[in-house]
């Protein structure tokens, strides 16, 4: 008798594996920790008495950019792939 080998799956060594198309929306990640290292420095900053009036202005300018910059990393994430 032949066993069953229905959960198997057979795969040639020749072939390559495809990429994980979730795999973009990894590059979204780094919005959050941007987010949470202003979180800890503002925490600080109350906890020690540091002047924060320096750092407002241009991080504000940076939180615009990178606002722009999720804006295209999430419509670049979404784009449809070629081999689809």
């Amino acid at each position: 008798m032949e066993p069953i080998d229905t959960d198997l799956e057979y795969t040639t060594s020749g072939s390559s594996r495809g990429l994980d198309f979730r795999s973009r929306f990894n590059w979204l990640y780094i919005i959050p920790s941007l987010g949470l290292a202003w979180l800890a420095y503002v925490i600080a900053a109350v906890v020690f008495q540091w002047p924060v009036s320096g750092v407002v202005d241009p991080l504000m300018v940076l939180m615009i950019v990178v606002f722009f910059a999720f804006v295209i990393l999430l419509f670049w994430a979404m784009a449809p792939k070629e081999n689809r």
